[in-house]
């Protein structure tokens, strides 16, 4: 079977792959609204002052790109994570905190991003910016650095130093100025301006001195500044869970899954189970009718052509003489053969309600139980079995008349099987089988066989031979495709003339659906139903078939 005819056969998992995807998608529905609502928030800090200098280099740019990932691994460190529990009082140790807390360095920039999930906004906003304080705090210009309070206070007092320094040399150089003015001899002025020269260069040593102290308590240019330029702010939509993202994934795998799973079945499932699976290239056979489930406790319930001439069933199985009929045009099938590939395909069932609506279209059927090895047909119609088949072919005359069996339906009559002979399959093949045949079809307009299964015994085998047309019945969910094919093989290799196939216990769907196919061809052909008009037409239609029953 090819691969687009398993993908229409999963269409019948339908509910499968419909319940599936409802069930994936509300299950995870319910679950992403059981579980806890996480916000994020994010303190982004800046590492160096390489945008406040006049001269920037790519050096400084790469220092501060490598300085602001060795601080983001610093961020998931004990140090800054315990610093942080023991500051918030945090009821976690900071392993745990560790799980809640991210940092990386955005690409190609002096950039540092700490983030933090937790189930309170307001909680993860105070983490966030507590870490960024902590790791400001451990960096070596931080303002409570204890090194760097001790070399502040030497710093500090340098700088007062050096003010009181430039003071002096500033006003004292002031002062040299008035008397360079005043000066009359050349030696005087070449004294004073010496002096002034000196004083001027101690007060440029002294101020570029001054100014790189101020930049140290400042913070100066170090690379190793940190500074938050974005505190974390509040976040009041949650990240996690996303529920619609839960619910459409989870459906879409409840979908594959339970499609993939009818796929699976599909390919498994090797029976017949339509109609059209009869007529796929690998099996071939006509499609004669759909039969569905006849519903009875016991056999004679299922003869529901005779017990309810107007229920659907009663009209599938005129369709089937129907299709018989058009078959076999050129050459009227009068002896049929009714069989199965295994037991309890409903093949006794469906040569008895075949053989009743051949009677009632006006045609002298005979029915013929000549499964000789687990007979059954006496119990449907409710007749005795002293006697029967084996007794005309075991006795030197035969004696037709002597076994016709009443049914209580008129033009119909019955052959039972009689006493199970040991030899079946010889008894059938025998030339008084032959002569009996010949006999039947002179007194019947149709004369139908119920055989055992062809891949039993051999029996329907033999006999296939000498018969007009055989028709084989599947059973739906039941029947094997191998199994069908090794008895179509059987039956070709031995030459018997197929008819068709009758799909048995057939599904409601499938059934109406087979309906709808013959009304529609039978609208377009402008042709009708001999039964839907009145049951003596069919009697006509076969009296100018078979002008021998005229005479």
């Amino acid at each position: 079977m090819e691969i687009t005819q398993y993908l229409k056969g999963t269409l019948r998992w339908w509910w499968l792959i419909l319940l599936s995807t409802v069930v994936a998608g509300v299950g995870s529905y319910v679950a992403s609204m059981q579980q806890p609502r996480i916000y994020e928030t994010t303190t982004t800090l800046m590492v160096g002052q390489v945008f406040q200098k006049t001269d920037i280099s790519g050096n400084d740019f790469t220092l501060t790109e490598l300085l602001a990932g060795s601080y983001a691994q610093m961020t998931n460190r004990q140090p800054i994570l315990q610093a942080t529990v023991d500051s918030l009082g945090l009821e976690m140790n900071w392993q745990d905190l560790k799980r809640r807390v991210y940092a990386y360095p955005l690409p190609e920039t002096q950039l540092l991003a700490i983030g933090v999930q937790d189930v309170s906004p307001q909680r993860a906003v105070a983490i966030a910016d507590e870490i960024a304080y902590q790791l400001i705090l451990q960096s070596p210009t931080s303002p409570e650095n204890q090194l760097r309070n001790e070399r502040s206070k030497f710093v500090h007092a340098q700088l007062d130093d050096l003010e009181k320094r430039i003071s002096t040399a500033q006003n004292r150089v002031i002062e040299l100025d008035a008397e360079l003015a005043n000066a009359l001899s050349a030696r005087k002025i070449q004294d004073l301006q010496s002096e002034i020269s000196g004083l001027e260069n101690l007060i440029a040593d002294w101020q570029v001195n001054y100014r790189n102290l101020l930049g140290f308590l400042e913070g100066g240019d170090t690379p190793n500044q940190l500074t938050i330029i974005e505190p974390a702010q509040l976040p009041y939509v949650p990240i996690s869970p996303d529920v619609q993202t839960n619910v459409v994934l989870a459906a879409a795998v409840g979908f594959a899954l339970a499609f993939g799973a009818a796929l699976l079945l599909e390919y498994l499932d090797n029976t017949v189970r339509t109609s059209d699976d009869l007529t796929v290239p690998s099996i071939g056979l006509t499609n004669l009718g759909t039969i569905n489930n006849i519903e009875g406790v016991s056999l004679n319930d299922k003869l529901i052509s005779s017990l309810d001439m107007f229920s659907p069933i009663t009209e599938a199985y005129r369709q089937i003489r129907t299709n018989i009929q058009f078959t076999a045009i050129d050459r009227p099938a009068r002896s049929i053969m009714i069989t199965s590939s295994n037991p309890n395909e409903g093949k006794t069932t469906t040569s008895a309600n075949i053989g009743i609506i051949m009677a009632q279209a006006d045609l002298r059927t005979i029915i013929v139980d000549a499964d000789l090895r687990r007979p059954s047909l006496h119990k449907m119609f409710q007749v005795p079995n002293l006697s029967g088949l084996t007794d005309l072919l075991s006795s030197n005359d035969i004696d037709v008349d002597k076994q016709l069996k009443d049914t209580g339906i008129e033009n119909l009559k019955i052959i039972t099987s009689g006493p199970l002979p040991p030899n079946p399959s010889e008894i059938l093949g025998s030339q008084r089988m032959m002569q009996m045949l010949q006999h039947l079809e002179r007194i019947a307009d149709v004369i139908i066989f119920d055989t055992p299964p062809v891949l039993t015994v051999t029996d329907a085998l033999v006999l296939s031979k000498r018969v007009d047309g055989v028709i084989i019945v599947a059973k739906s969910k039941n029947t094997r495709r191998d199994t069908l094919r090794e008895a179509l093989e059987r039956l070709n290799q031995v030459g018997a003339k197929l008819l068709g196939g009758i799909l048995n216990g057939a599904s409601i769907k499938d059934k109406e659906k087979h309906y709808n196919q013959y009304y529609s061809q039978s609208e377009q052909s402008g042709g009708s139903d001999p039964d839907r008009d009145h049951i003596p037409s069919a009697r006509r239609w076969w009296q100018r078939v078979l002008p021998v029953f005229n005479k």
